[in-house]
């Protein structure tokens, strides 16, 4: 982003400036299809994106953040409520869930299975430090007991390390507010997602492949003007915004 864009935001920056603005980013798909081994996988033509640099948070928690808005609208335009059934997948941010709780109280919620093998994998490096056989061993069984739905075994190894490792505290607490959200055999049984590969591509494609390149420094108005023609062509839309832009002359 412009330096404009950033004065007295907090960032990473060794000086605790920022550099850079998050865009936040709604995918929805249908996923009825199978593959040759029976995985759920999403329909063909069925992925539309609605994405911004703008607040998920409410001010005065009476109010919709942006965001929010966004999702709603999207949901509405695709009739996501419609469906006789519908999730919602994202990583472990409380932001998200509490969006789906308030927008969507019906849907089944569902954390990103690799998020978490992720945290697991940091965790290990926490506790036995990197590039060793045990770092391994422990992150690889771990992630054999999340995929057979064995989160209180994941608790009782991480327990023995909360006091000395903060990352195993952490990691504890990521799994306590999201266990219901990770009980994956039991989300496959029922041929649903489990992983939000489609939403992590839209955001290399709608965001990253043009917004993230070499030399380029965004206005706020710019990066979301271009950020908003980037999701209606991706969602085979740009017709509809040169009719809403430009009119239709009907024959």
């Amino acid at each position: 982003m412009r330096a404009i864009e950033l004065a007295g935001r907090a960032g990473k920056q060794p000086d605790g400036s920022a550099k850079t603005r998050e865009v936040k980013l709604c995918v929805i798909w249908s996923a009825e299809g199978r593959d040759s081994e029976g995985v759920t996988v999403r329909d063909p033509g069925s992925v539309t994106y609605s994405a911004a640099i703008e607040s998920a948070g409410s001010l005065d928690g009476a109010e919709r953040s942006a965001f929010a808005e966004r999702v709603l609208r999207e949901a509405a335009r695709r009739r996501f409520c419609d469906a006789p059934r519908s999730a919602i997948i994202g990583d472990g941010a409380p932001w998200i869930w509490n969006i789906a709780h308030e927008l969507f109280p019906g849907a089944i919620q569902i954390v990103d299975q690799f998020h978490v093998k992720e945290t697991l994998h940091r965790t290990a490096q926490s506790i036995f430090g990197t590039g060793n056989a045990q770092n391994h061993r422990w992150a690889s069984e771990r992630c054999t007991e999340l995929d057979e739905g064995k989160l209180r075994a994941i608790v009782h190894a991480l327990r023995p390390s909360i006091e000395s490792r903060p990352a195993a505290a952490k990691c504890l607490i990521y799994i306590g507010r999201n266990r219901n959200r990770m009980h994956y055999p039991k989300i496959r049984a029922q041929g649903l997602c489990t992983a939000s590969g489609v939403v992590e591509a839209g955001c290399k494609a709608s965001i990253g492949t043009r917004l993230k390149r070499a030399g380029m420094h965004w206005t706020l108005q710019g990066a979301n003007a271009i950020i908003a023609l980037r999701c209606r062509h991706l969602s085979g839309r740009s017709e509809d915004f040169r009719d809403r832009r430009y009119g239709v002359i009907a024959a």
